[in-house]
């Protein structure tokens, strides 16, 4: 039977992994959208999720945590439905190439307007009561309330996203347009108006994810380009498209990552002239090595079925 202290390590770490992989799928959950129906691979996707931090946190200041974290995500989502509108929907027309171009050119926008209005130090907040402390304690070691929060948001969102997908007569609708976009204008529904829906969505689940990461991690301006070439891996290994794949290489980063720290097993000999290399230390490289890993032997990864737009 195993003993007391390596299950502890098991599960706390499991349960880190997990809260870590659910926030890194509500980011990425919004990317993999927005290609699915638009094909449009957009850069400034981990601006929306820095945006998201900060409005909630400048409101949390005046109206608190809990209105922050829904008025947060919705002014995220408006602002992505007027970029779409008054930008992406010119260049449609333009093809991919000028798409790609203007949310790369958005996301050092967006990256220099927060640096204006917020200045270069990293946003603070206090946590409320109810969430601040731990919530259970495993074997002497405490499990952090805020934790279990974030894991219940990602879950609640996968939950109600896969439903308004899946059973709602707007879902139908996205999933319809996503395919046979000529079909749906000939029904009478406007094809302009739903990839505006699907876009200010997108955006709004990157200023969820922001809002409940913000907590979680440091906020300041660098907080985007720091997070953002993980997003992209998790679309790329999931299958562009697949929120599915999406999914599961969310999950299988945070676990891969959490436990590689936890673990930290030497990979070479200390030498004397520097520290020794052990996996905690290359860490933060394995998702990379998972994604060249993926496209050598299923380029269009796990889940993708083709590349502009894969299952939901």
């Amino acid at each position: 039977m195993m003993s007391a202290a390596p299950l502890a390590f098991w599960l706390t770490n499991s349960l880190t992994a997990l809260a870590s992989g659910l926030l890194l799928f509500m980011l990425s959950a919004g990317l993999t959208l927005v290609f699915s129906l638009m094909g449009v691979m957009n850069f400034a996707h981990a601006s929306f999720y820095m945006l998201g931090a900060y409005f909630a946190f400048a409101l949390a200041r005046h109206i608190g945590f809990w209105p922050a974290l829904i008025i947060a995500p919705i002014a995220v989502a408006l602002a992505g439905a007027a970029i779409e509108r008054a930008g992406l929907r010119r260049l449609r027309t333009h093809g991919q190439g000028a798409e790609l171009l203007f949310t790369f050119g958005l996301a050092y926008l967006i990256d220099e307007i927060v640096k204006l209005a917020w200045g270069l130090s990293p946003q603070t907040a206090d946590l409320p009561a109810i969430l601040d402390g731990p919530l259970f304690t495993w074997f002497d070691v405490p499990f952090p309330r805020y934790r279990a929060f974030m894991m219940a948001v990602s879950a609640a969102m996968l939950v109600l996203l896969t439903v308004a997908l899946r059973r709602s007569r707007t879902g139908l609708v996205i999933e319809a347009a996503r395919t046979h976009p000529d079909a749906v204008a000939a029904l009478g529904h406007d094809v302009d108006a739903v990839f505006t829906l699907v876009f200010a969505l997108g955006a709004g689940l990157a200023g969820l994810a922001g809002v409940v990461g913000g907590y979680a991690f440091v906020v300041e301006p660098t907080m985007a380009q720091s997070i953002g070439p993980i997003v992209f891996v998790v679309a790329v290994v999931g299958g562009l498209g697949s929120l599915r794949g999406a999914f599961i290489a969310s999950l299988s980063i945070g676990f891969i990552q959490t436990f590689a720290v936890a673990l930290d097993w030497p990979l070479m000999p200390p030498v004397e002239s520097g520290p020794s290399l052990t996996l905690g230390r290359i860490a933060p490289m394995l998702p990379y090595v998972l994604l060249i890993a993926t496209l050598l032997f299923r380029p269009n990864g796990w889940l993708g079925a083709r590349l502009a737009g894969g299952d939901n």
